[in-house]
């Protein structure tokens, strides 16, 4: 694995003309495959049926909740990482001075992951969709692997 991710980066850098723009470049095909797997997990979820068990305002305020806490995670770890520490500048050899350690990655180790998960979350809530509950689960279990090769 890591040596396809090595690979795949002194590819990108070769054809952008330099590190940085290949991290760039990273950061645009990450994004919009994220852009991508949401609009689909949208579709995905308009076609299920309403769970009776989910369909109340109790759920649809907590939906709301873990949506608004899941962005603010996502949101802020990207803005404390900046581009190239959020889309793996290290991988590029591009380094940040030291360890990001203030808000949000003082509250949770990984931040990006547990808010992109709150947020896959708080969407199946708020529209009342077990399949979202189930798609949210494989989510985490995504996350969960990849953690495993990054740490």
């Amino acid at each position: 694995m890591m040596l396809l991710i090595e690979y795949y980066t002194k590819f990108l850098t070769k054809i952008s003309g330099g590190a940085k723009n290949g991290c760039y470049l990273l950061a645009v095909t990450i994004f919009s495959l994220g852009i991508f797997r949401d609009y689909l997990f949208h579709e995905a979820l308009k076609d299920q049926i309403i769970s009776p068990f989910l369909d109340s305002f109790n759920f649809k305020y907590a939906g709301v909740g873990f949506f608004a806490i899941g962005n603010v995670l996502v949101l802020s770890s990207m803005f404390a990482l900046g581009v190239t520490g959020t889309y793996l500048g290290d991988y590029f050899g591009i380094l940040m001075k030291e360890r990001v350690t203030g808000f949000p990655f003082n509250i949770v180790d990984n931040p990006m992951y547990v808010g992109s998960t709150l947020s896959f979350l708080g969407t199946s809530l708020y529209f009342g969709k077990a399949a979202g509950l189930f798609i949210t689960l494989v989510v985490h279990l995504m996350y969960t692997i990849a953690l495993y090769f990054e740490e």
